[in-house]
Order: C-alpha cells, then structure tokens, then sequence
C-alpha cells in the first residue's frame, strides 16, 4: 500500500519520535536534502547521523497543521515541549515525490 504525501509526512514524524531509524531510512531518497536555520542543504547520511538522534531533547511534539502544498509539498506545522520545558512551534515544508521524502526544509518559530 502507497502511503498519502501527509501520510508519509506523518510516518517521519513517527519514525523520528519513535527513533525508528530503519523507517526514516526507507522513508527518506537517496539525494533527499534537510537544511534549516543551523544545516545547509545537507545529505541523508548527515541528516541521520546529526539531526534524527534529537528527538531525546523533547518530551512532546503535537501536530497542528499538516496540509498538501501541490507539487509534492507538504507543510508540516507542530508545537513541541523541550526538556527544559521551553514550547515553540515550527514549521516545514517537504517535499515527497513517488512515496519518499526528497527534500526537508525547516523554518524555527519563536515560543509558544
């Protein structure tokens, strides 16, 4: 079964607060590019090995808004709560092209 794009957006949010690296793995392209404020375009391999094993940092991330863009977009908005007990709300666009994930851009939101 081929997953939706909100649908796949929703499986590497899961597989990110789950840590499930094999899912985000096979969610993700080849060539996939993460950048946000602090990663510059950056590959799969860094994306994995600096930016997925975050996810300890929060104690929840609630899903606000997931809607389709056209194109393949996706943007993604959630609130999360850090261990600090700081709450801020980001926003994403990603991109999916045939059931994997091609492209992640992350714009950072002030508190919430």
């Amino acid at each position: 079964m081929t997953l939706s794009n909100t649908e796949t957006v929703r499986a590497m949010l899961g597989a990110f607060r789950a840590q499930d690296l094999p899912t985000a793995t096979g969610l993700l392209a080849d060539d996939v590019t993460f950048t946000s404020p602090q990663d510059d375009h950056i590959d799969k391999a860094t994306y994995l090995e600096v930016c997925f094993p975050t996810a300890d940092r929060f104690t929840s991330q609630e899903v606000l808004h997931v809607v389709e863009a056209g194109d393949g977009g996706v943007f993604l908005m959630y609130e999360y709560e850090l261990t600090t007990g700081e709450r801020y709300r980001n926003t994403e666009l990603i991109t999916v092209r045939d059931g994997l994930i091609t492209e992640i851009q992350v714009f950072f939101g002030g508190r919430a």
